[in-house]
């Protein structure tokens, strides 16, 4: 599981119900119920939409970091330049991090470009694999990087 028992648990802590949560998100409840169980994965923007919501790190909700709260509020999703940074600092070719992450070359050039929002499996993936802060890559916070560090 990705992401699911801590935004359920966000969610029950604050006392919200699910119908609650998909109207802010703008869905039909049943859809975000199969999101919040993961039997379908949540796009990444509506992910980024209940970390707001709950002023919580993306890094949280994945269980990366018992960090709950995210101090950059006035932030603009910015990937692409982070992934290809990430990528130099780790000495990798898009073609190597792409075999790694299988996917392919054109999609981290895409990423890389801005041309695609990241997928969500695709992000924890190589935030997973790399130790790299996921609110970091999107832009959310400028430190740490690295997790753990």
């Amino acid at each position: 599981m990705i992401y699911s028992e801590k935004v359920r648990d966000l969610r029950e802590y604050e006392g919200i119900k699910q119908v609650d949560i998909a109207k802010y998100l703008e869905l039909d409840p049943i859809v975000y119920g199969h999101f919040e169980r993961e039997e379908t994965l949540i796009p990444l923007k509506y992910l980024i939409k209940i970390c707001d919501y709950f002023n919580v790190r993306l890094d949280y909700v994945f269980n990366f970091t018992e960090e709950k709260g995210l101090l950059k509020t006035n932030y603009k999703i910015n990937f692409g330049l982070r992934i290809k940074e990430i990528r130099k600092e780790l000495d990798l070719t898009q073609a190597k991090l792409a075999k790694v992450l299988n996917t392919t070359q054109s999609v981290i050039a895409d990423y890389e470009r801005g041309r695609y929002l990241i997928s969500l499996s695709f992000l924890y993936d190589m935030c997973k694999k790399y130790n790299i802060s996921a609110d970091y890559l999107l832009g959310r916070i400028d430190f740490p990087k690295y997790l753990g560090k």
